[in-house]
């Protein structure tokens, strides 16, 4: 028996993928990422998989019938439970499969749903999952949904104790996002005082991003001696998780891990973890975390630049890049990878296992988040009382004259600072 006592559920994983579409990812990589997420969940155990390559999308059954027939015995022989389609799949396609395969079906979304569930911890997070996934299954009303009465983690998408299907109407859904979006009110102004009270605190935030599996958690782990959650696995971490460190200099910096990024994340899962990413919104610094041993690297490294734009955060806060993983590179790709990082001024190869490169990439968080102050004149209307308050909240005022259209404050702050104000403004 696996981890909280779950049955194991025998699952398949198909990557579907249009011949000719040169806008897909690489089918073969892209179903390494599908096994690679199913695998994220201890109770499945991933019997087989296979890349099905379509002249077109069928609307009613997504493949085929002859491909249908082919796989429904495939799965009848491997005694198959669950299959898992690394794409989109509509309402009525995965009924239709269903019901020709009799078994159950998880798209890609649905799958993610499930891992967030699995993994999410604190308050806020196991909120947004509860909301995500009600919203996505609100647009599926031949889903049923048995979460809110589930005595096993995760949505209800896969087997468990407490299955029996409850129907999903919008009422009875709109009714409990209602509830929940309540709830995250009050979550949300509990986590809004903390963040208030850490911007009073004088120290940079530095925050780790990446792809998921990327090695963040271990890196960060390593850094702050903290116990986070790291193991070879997609999505890994997904609540936030922050230490302070002290750096090599003797300066002092909050270090951030967040959650993973992946390719194609469907967009409602974006807003809905727009809070759990929270601490990029504030950092002064961000580390992009890639795993250079990766095949799919670069291509990985275009996924979170995206997800940073998209958040707002890729022009706010200055960025640097750490290689990761040179313990799995073989010597030349080794060596180049590090005459690469030894030329640039904002990347760092390094091994987060073996703590190769550390050194160099504290020195250089430290030169980037240095305390270095200056003196200014900031002049606020007399509507701006927020803003002004902030800046005596910093302690930064040095003095504060009233002018005939407002108020020129004298500060004396640093550029991570100015930059908070900026921000604010």
């Amino acid at each position: 028996m696996l981890e909280h006592d779950r049955p194991v559920t025998r699952a398949w994983v198909l990557h579907p993928t249009v011949k000719n579409d040169r806008s897909a990812r690489d089918p073969d990589a892209a179903l390494d990422e599908g096994v690679s997420l199913a695998a994220a969940l201890p109770d499945l155990e991933v019997m087989g998989q296979e890349v099905v390559r379509l002249p077109k999308i069928h609307p009613g059954q997504l493949f085929g019938k002859g491909k249908i027939a082919e796989l429904k015995t495939q799965f009848k022989s491997a005694d198959i439970e669950l299959v898992l389609i690394d794409g989109p799949v509509s309402p009525v396609q995965q009924r239709n499969l269903e019901k020709e395969w009799g078994l159950k079906i998880l798209d890609r979304t649905s799958l993610i749903l499930e891992i967030f569930s699995d993994r999410a911890r604190t308050a806020e997070g196991v909120l947004q999952v509860e909301m995500a996934a009600l919203s996505y299954q609100r647009t599926r009303l031949v889903r049923a949904w048995t979460h809110l009465e589930r005595q096993r983690g995760g949505l209800g998408f896969v087997g468990g104790p407490g299955e029996t299907q409850i129907e999903a109407d919008r009422r009875a859904i709109d009714m409990q996002l209602q509830s929940l979006r309540k709830q995250l009110d009050k979550v949300v102004k509990t986590r809004t005082l903390h963040r208030a009270s850490r911007a009073k605190v004088p120290f940079p935030i530095v925050a780790l991003v990446g792809y998921t599996n990327a090695g963040k958690s271990t890196l960060f782990n390593r850094l702050t001696g903290a116990q986070v959650f790291a193991k070879d696995m997609l999505f890994a971490t997904l609540d936030p998780t922050m230490r302070k460190i002290e750096l090599p200099a003797g300066d002092e910096v909050i270090m951030s891990d967040t959650v993973g990024f992946i390719s194609a994340l469907p967009t409602e899962l974006v807003a809905a973890f727009r809070a759990t990413l929270e601490e990029v919104l504030d950092a002064d610094l961000i580390v992009h975390v890639r795993d250079i041993s990766h095949e799919q690297t670069e291509d990985q490294a275009e996924d979170v630049r995206a997800i940073l734009t998209s958040l707002g955060v890729a022009e706010t806060a200055p960025t640097i890049e750490v290689w990761n993983k040179i313990d799995l590179l073989a010597p030349e790709a080794r060596d180049a990878v590090q005459s690469q990082a030894v030329r640039s001024d904002d990347l760092f190869a390094l091994s987060a296992v073996t703590g190769e490169g550390l050194d160099t990439l504290l020195t250089a968080i430290s030169e980037l988040t240095k305390d270095s102050r200056t003196t200014e004149v900031v002049n606020l209307g007399f509507d701006e009382g927020k803003a002004r308050a902030w800046l005596f909240d910093q302690g930064v005022v040095k003095d504060d004259d009233q002018t005939e259209d407002g108020y020129a404050l004298t500060v004396h702050w640093t550029a991570l600072q100015k930059e908070r104000f900026t921000r604010l403004c």
